[in-house]
């Protein structure tokens, strides 16, 4: 147990540091090289086109000038689910680590940007959909909380199989009496 509790740590750490690192070297030559609103190139396979927007709310436009307070709200959310992972999940497995790992790194990215900046550098646009402009740390933040919930899923169900197999072994020893 303490081994994968370091093997955890360690996955979690690289994880975090890689896609905080991606975020941020994205971020930072979009946002040093174009223009805000400006249309960096068209239609990428009909999926996506890079169009720099600074944001100062959430997706959609929620909470618009809402800068500071999401940023708070990003750091408790990081803080809570690392918390959770580490100290209070019982033995977690590695699909919960690596995505609350990219739910903590895109919560990271995105406040930094928050407090620093005050917006955050949005620059993948779909256009095969109306869809809000997003970055590398919103990809982290969605895909890290959906496997996330695929790692928390996939342990209930391994400890209901084990609670299961130790009730039945349990009860094989019933009926029989050593008088």
């Amino acid at each position: 147990m303490k081994a994968d509790r370091s093997r955890h740590t360690l996955v979690f750490g690289i994880v975090v540091l890689a896609w905080l690192a991606l975020d941020t070297l994205t971020k930072n030559y979009f946002n040093g090289s174009y223009s805000m609103g400006e249309v960096i190139t068209g239609p990428l396979l009909g999926l996506v086109r890079f169009h720099l927007v600074h944001n100062t709310g959430a997706a959609w436009g929620m909470f618009g000038d809402s800068t500071f307070l999401l940023g708070v709200m990003s750091l408790i959310v990081c803080v809570l689910l690392t918390v959770y992972l580490f100290f209070l999940a019982y033995r977690p497995n590695i699909v919960q680590v690596v995505g609350a790992a990219l739910v903590v790194a895109g919560g990271l990215g995105n406040a930094f940007d928050r407090f620093a900046l005050g917006y955050v550098v949005d620059f993948i646009e779909p256009v095969f959909i109306d869809f809000p402009v997003f970055n590398v740390a919103d990809i982290g933040v969605t895909c890290g909380f959906v496997l996330f919930l695929v790692g928390v899923i996939v342990s209930w169900r391994h400890e209901d199989r084990l609670s299961a197999e130790l009730a039945a072994s349990d009860g094989e020893g019933e009926g029989t009496d050593a008088r």
